[in-house]
């Protein structure tokens, strides 16, 4: 196999890893590593979006008005 085949062989290889791994990502990001013009690394953090416990809503009695104990306003 020539060089220049061997080039483009490895080019649509790192091409169609991305594209794998970019199409199966819901959240997260996919990093292009280059060495001398290169592609030598990809990267793949995947994030998890975890749903909010009902606890940890705010409460529907809770009035932004309402005296925390901190500073007031002047009015």
């Amino acid at each position: 196999m020539k060089v220049s085949q061997a080039k483009q062989t490895v080019g649509s290889t790192w091409l169609h890893i991305v594209q794998q791994q970019v199409e199966s990502l819901r959240f997260g990001v996919v990093q292009i590593v280059v060495h001398e013009g290169g592609v030598v690394q990809i990267e793949r953090t995947e994030k998890f979006r975890l749903p909010t416990p009902a606890s940890a809503e705010p409460s529907s009695n809770f009035s932004p008005n309402q005296n925390t104990g901190g500073p007031q306003p002047h009015e």
